[in-house]
């Protein structure tokens, strides 16, 4: 099975050159520090910043400068600073050709539920709403199971919504998938050491297997 970083570097290799990318809390962030160098990608922050770096070495950290959550990162040369409202104006007027975010669940028609648990404390939606509803193209970073070993691949989800008929592909430590249009998941690539019947155990939703699964290339 795949770590944070394995699922991290997997979707480093579904951008491509250039792109302008928003990278969500948690998993996606890390996405910044495995994209290639071949390609020129400009990566947004929600919170004002267009040209965002990986995250910098230890004692070379700037508290002023930070992602959307609240994470030290660096700047490349030619990044711009700016208010939240040109960065919503962005993302609303669909400029952002790809969102990478986690996921507490998808559901088989590419559902997102990502932002509350009923009955525990939350800060806020964040701007997950607005990036769900205005993407060209949405990547869900995510685990396929919860701590309880039940799966958060489902056919409908039981958390809040953040989007609707969204999601289009799904890294988790298990497997790749598209979220087919027509509803269900298929199944792509599955991560080294992991077989075709783990995955099918792990995903509660409808599964779609074509052919020989290969292993992902990292």
């Amino acid at each position: 099975m795949l770590d944070k970083t394995g699922i991290a570097k997997r979707i480093a290799k579904e951008i491509k050159d250039g792109y302008y990318v928003n990278l969500g809390i948690g998993i996606p962030t890390q996405v910044a520090n495995y994209i290639p160098e071949n390609i020129d990608v400009v990566l947004q922050s929600e919170n004002g910043l267009l040209g965002m770096g990986p995250f910098p070495w230890e004692g070379e950290e700037d508290p002023d400068v930070i992602n959307a959550g609240k994470q030290t990162i660096t700047m490349l040369p030619g990044s711009a600073v700016f208010d939240s409202a040109m960065s919503f104006g962005m993302i609303r007027s669909k400029k952002v050709n790809l969102t990478i975010l986690g996921a507490m669940e998808v559901s088989e028609n590419g559902d997102i539920a990502n932002w509350k648990i009923p009955g525990k404390m939350v800060k806020g939606m964040g701007g997950a709403m607005d990036l769900v509803a205005s993407a060209e193209n949405i990547i869900v970073a995510m685990q396929h199971v919860n701590k309880a070993g039940e799966s958060k691949l489902l056919p409908n989800c039981t958390l809040p919504l953040t989007g609707v008929n969204c999601v289009k592909k799904i890294v988790t430590e298990l497997a790749v998938l598209d979220v087919l249009p027509g509803g269900g998941f298929k199944l792509l690539e599955r991560a080294p050491g992991v077989s075709v019947e783990e995955i099918k155990n792990a995903t509660a939703g409808k599964l779609i297997i074509e052919g020989d699964i290969p292993e992902m290339v990292l």
